[in-house]
């Protein structure tokens, strides 16, 4: 592996992503113009867009145009960009007074769409600091390298090793056989979205401009933002609420297939077994949680409370409309959201964790093998979508979930030897790890990070840019094979 062309597109991506540091500028210079901000502000976000551009030409002076990229070197540009725009994105909030540590902390939950924050007083921060954090969870989406998927073939690499690397299974294939077109199509598609749901807030929910743009940035990302301490609940807006259980269950849907329920028919959605195991675990979830709250039938608010919490951990969003990590909520009630917090979203969404298709896959595999205990010699393929699937497939998938939970177990143990207790210890490892946002108790809904010690801080970001990565992104960086032939710029077989 080549560090020195790793580095030189990375530095091309930081140079295109430095321009992201405009929105919040202007936003800064405007507040300040008009007496509700500072120019200080103003200087930490040109500043740091200076230094990302830098930064970014210096690297590029590596690049070697038209160079034979590798897979390892595709999958270490992928896991290396993740570090280093987290990195720059933790700029402004450095700059703003808060640590190394907790800036890096919410920079990394904003990139790879975690919602974890640190932050305790929203107040001392002006609105370019929360348009910045919402921006950083919407370009994290589609991934940080889907979005500049489309840039890279002009550079002279093929886009196809990158967007393999930082898939999470999508079948792309079925919109076009170009990643080119297909990233492009995605993008508008997630661009659509994310617009509608903006106009949908402030028309018909009657939500400020400002928190419609914020809360649709980080809905349609699946990342859970807000520029509210209390979340969705701090807006008391029921109408708001159903708005965004819609765009949260559609953050968390494969957006090819809702292409194509878009561009063919909308039978093809339906059709898919894992939306259709994705939306039933999401309802068990939301109609279980509304029946216990109720103690009986539950009404219509009974109804959006639990749809609300459901649709948010399943989707790995994290928003939240009501504290429940407190009374009236009952350990029963939390188990219910503690299993679909485990299922996750559709592969090919915004959505993070191990994904729906695997654990359905799994469950599917697991029933086949008790089959053969009474059939040992009968032909039993495993199907999706009408299609059998391949045993190298399936035993990449066994292994996938299989590290996910070393890994839950892992992080959560770490967090826990450093001060903190075993619910939150171990809910804050399978809310970072599965990019799903809060855990259970000290790391609630309502509450934050900020109290963890410094190293378990670190632990979960490690475990948020490797749980958005798959883990095996970064996992076969660490083989032997790899790390024996890493070269400046010499020859590689990898």
């Amino acid at each position: 592996m080549r560090i020195a062309l790793v580095l030189g597109v990375i530095g091309r991506l930081l140079q295109v992503f430095c321009f992201a540091f405009l929105p919040p500028l202007l936003l800064a210079a405007w507040d300040a113009w008009q007496g509700d901000g500072s120019w200080m502000e103003v200087g930490h976000f040109g500043f740091s867009l200076a230094a990302t551009w830098c930064s970014g030409w210096l690297c590029s002076l590596l690049f070697v145009p038209h160079a034979d990229f590798r897979r390892a070197e595709a999958l270490a540009v992928v896991a290396g960009a993740w570090l280093v725009v987290a990195h720059f994105a933790a700029v402004p909030y450095m700059l703003s007074g808060i640590s190394y540590v907790d800036s890096f902390f919410e920079s990394i939950s904003g990139l790879t769409t975690t919602g974890a924050t640190i932050l305790t007083d929203f107040d001392a921060h002006g609105r370019a600091f929360f348009l910045w954090r919402s921006m950083t969870q919407w370009f994290g989406g589609l991934g940080v390298i889907a979005l500049f998927v489309v840039v890279l073939p002009q550079l002279g690499i093929a886009g196809r090793q990158i967007l393999f690397a930082e898939g999470s299974g999508a079948t792309t294939d079925i919109i076009s056989p170009s990643v080119r077109d297909s990233a492009r199509r995605l993008w508008i598609l997630y661009c659509f979205l994310t617009i509608l749901e903006i106009l949908m807030l402030h028309l018909v929910a009657g939500m400020n401009w400002f928190a419609s743009v914020c809360h649709s940035l980080t809905t349609m990302s699946a990342g859970g933002f807000s520029p509210n301490g209390a979340s969705i609940g701090g807006y008391n807006n029921p109408s708001a609420e159903w708005i965004i259980i819609v765009f949260m269950l559609l953050s968390g849907m494969s957006f090819p297939l809702i292409w194509l329920g878009l561009t063919r028919h909308p039978r093809e959605i339906i059709r898919d077994g894992e939306f259709r195991f994705y939306f039933l675990c999401m309802s068990f979830g939301a109609v279980g949680v509304a029946i216990l709250l109720a103690g009986g039938i539950p009404d219509l608010e009974h109804l959006r409370i639990g749809f609300f919490q459901s649709a948010s951990l399943i989707s790995s969003t994290g928003f939240a409309s009501v504290d429940y990590a407190q009374a009236p909520w009952t350990d029963g009630m939390r188990i219910l959201l503690l299993f679909v917090m485990f299922i996750g979203g559709c592969a090919g969404s915004a959505a993070g964790g191990p994904k729906a298709i695997r654990n359905l896959l799994s469950l599917k595999f697991m029933w086949r093998e008790f089959t053969r205990v009474l059939h040992p010699r009968g032909v039993i393929p495993l199907r999706h979508r009408g299609n059998a699937v391949p045993d190298d497939a399936m035993r990449a998938i066994l292994n996938l979930v299989l590290s996910y939970l070393v890994l839950y177990f892992v992080v959560g143990s770490v967090v826990v030897l450093l001060g903190s207790g075993l619910v939150e210890g171990f809910t804050a490892a399978l809310a970072c790890i599965g990019n799903i946002g809060p855990g259970f108790g000290a790391v609630g809904p309502m509450e934050n990070f900020a109290s963890l010690h410094p190293l378990a801080k670190m632990t979960l970001s490690m475990g948020m840019w490797m749980g958005r990565l798959e883990l095996v992104t970064v996992l076969v960086l660490l083989h032997p094979d790899v790390l024996r032939r890493l070269r400046w710029r010499g020859d590689t077989r990898f």
